[in-house]
């Protein structure tokens, strides 16, 4: 008797097991989000003196209505900036041609139409708006001819405002610093508590300062309301068209020519030749051009390397003597107090790092920013190309570039001794240089519908496994017995 219930054990396991599989078909299911499909933009930076164009993405499922882009890739226009093809329209939007060509390939070919492609130009193009709007308006055309003519979404090539260039600069950093949003160990977005940090851009024809501000400005033209996240941001922000380095630098040689024999910021032992053309054809330096000069005439300057001469002269670029707000920067801008941490990016750096590096000056406080500023102003011509061989054509310039660096910190936007001590000078924000064009996308995202999340149907984990163990166990269960079965009985010895 006991060995026929021991032969229906087999059969028995063996249903349990099979009853086992079905439960593992039958378990609930839940819904489970497959990793959500990329998403493209891409952004053309044309800026004074060269073309940039950035491919971001970012998941199309997005976080609290802003996608989270990163950078994918990024190429460099050949030749110089899209205004510099005033005379010749068309070259311009031929010079893009080879970076588009690598968007196209990079980009794949399925997401190309729903890809928006954007060309924000800088104060290179808005110096050529106000010198000829007609120049202006054809440079656009061209471009706008060739990128049309790409499988992208183009949505339009346009001359972004100084307050763009700022608050778009500012985001860029903040994002890439993680001040927004950030990734935890748990596997979660989160938003930190730190606050943000103001940024400051100093580019060829203007410069930015951008921070966020609690209260509003007292001019409405220098605030801007922001989303980013699920969260509201006021930001501060104010741009100064003709105080970019290079517009700064001729602004001053006009002003040496109409009052000076010899340049006070030029190193001693160093003199050159100036086209008259260069220096008064911009519309920085219209209000000092002189009634019916020679365009084609050319004068020799010397210069004397004078730290207080050069200072006097720079000091002169900031009117801080009438202030129509309850606070000002200079020429009569609101600028609420400077509040947080600040990045100081582009010339900005490169000024500064040249005093750390090539000088070997300690620029920790606005004092010792002063005096690295003097000690380069007192180098012979001489002894800067000795100390710093590879810098080429800026090398005569660092002089009056520091002194409207420090005078522009100081005496224009009002950093004292507290606010000097958080205010960093960087290349980079991250790992990644900063700029407009990542803010700009950033911002463009909100207006890009997320694609709804794809789902499939998945067995709830733990159930999965329990059934799955039970499973395995019943059916070896069977096996071994099925075996011990199948061996045959041994025979009673002889007696």
């Amino acid at each position: 008797m006991a060995g026929k219930a021991l032969s229906l054990l087999p059969p028995l396991l063996l249903a349990a097991a099979g009853l086992c599989g079905l439960l593992l078909l039958c378990v609930p299911t839940r819904d489970v989000r497959d990793p959500p499909a990329l998403k493209y933009g891409i952004v053309l930076d044309a800026g004074s003196s060269h073309t940039s164009m950035f491919i971001y993405k970012w998941p199309a499922d997005k976080e609290n209505d802003t996608g989270i882009v990163e950078q994918h890739s990024s190429c460099g226009v050949r030749g110089g900036g899209i205004s510099s093809y005033a005379d010749s329209p068309s070259g311009a939007g031929q010079s893009l041609v080879e970076c588009l060509d690598q968007a196209l390939r990079e980009v794949p070919k399925e997401r190309h139409a729903g890809t928006p492609l954007y060309l924000g130009a800088t104060a290179g193009m808005r110096l050529l708006n106000l010198t000829s709007p007609e120049a202006s308006t054809k440079v656009l055309a061209a471009v706008t001819q060739t990128l049309t003519q790409y499988p992208f979404d183009f949505r339009g090539a346009r001359i972004l405002s100084g307050q763009d260039e700022g608050v778009f600069g500012w985001v860029t950093a903040n994002y890439l610093l993680e001040n927004f949003i950030k990734y935890g160990w748990a596997g979660r977005w989160y938003r930190p508590r730190k606050g943000t940090l103001g940024a400051m851009d100093l580019g060829g024809a203007s410069t930015q300062i951008t921070f966020e501000t609690a209260s509003p400005a007292e001019d409405p033209a220098d605030e801007v309301q922001l989303r980013l996240y699920g969260q509201q941001y006021r930001v501060y922000t104010h741009s100064f068209l003709c105080y970019g380095r290079d517009q700064v630098l001729l602004r001053l040689l006009a002003s040496v020519l109409q009052t000076h024999s010899s340049h006070p910021c030029w190193p001693q032992g160093y003199s050159r030749e100036v086209l008259l053309q260069d220096v008064y054809g911009s519309p920085c330096t219209a209000a000092q051009r002189p009634p019916g000069f020679n365009s084609s005439g050319r004068v020799s300057l010397a210069g004397t390397g004078s730290p207080a001469l050069c200072r006097g002269l720079v000091a002169g670029l900031f009117n801080i003597s009438s202030c129509p707000f309850s606070r000002c920067s200079f020429n009569g801008v609101f600028q609420p107090p400077l509040a947080g941490d600040f990045i100081a990016f582009s010339a900005f750096f490169y000024t500064v790092d040249f005093l750390r590096t090539a000088m070997r000056l300690p620029v920790a406080t606005p004092q010792q920013l002063e005096a690295a500023v003097v000690a380069v102003c007192n180098q012979t011509w001489s002894e800067l190309q000795a100390r710093a061989p590879g810098e080429g054509a800026h090398l005569p310039s660092y002089c009056a570039g520091a002194m409207f660096v420090q005078q522009l910190l100081s005496r224009g936007y009002g950093f004292d001794e507290r606010a000097f001590s958080r205010l960093t000078f960087e290349k980079k924000a991250g790992d990644t240089a900063v700029g407009w064009a990542l803010g700009y996308m950033l911002n463009l995202t909100n207006m890009i519908p997320a694609d709804p999340p794809k789902l499939r149907k998945g067995t709830d984990f733990n159930s999965w496994v329990v059934l799955l163990l039970l499973f395995a166990a019943l059916l070896l269960a069977a096996l071994a017995l099925l075996v011990r079965q199948a061996r045959p009985a041994k025979s009673p010895s002889a007696i």
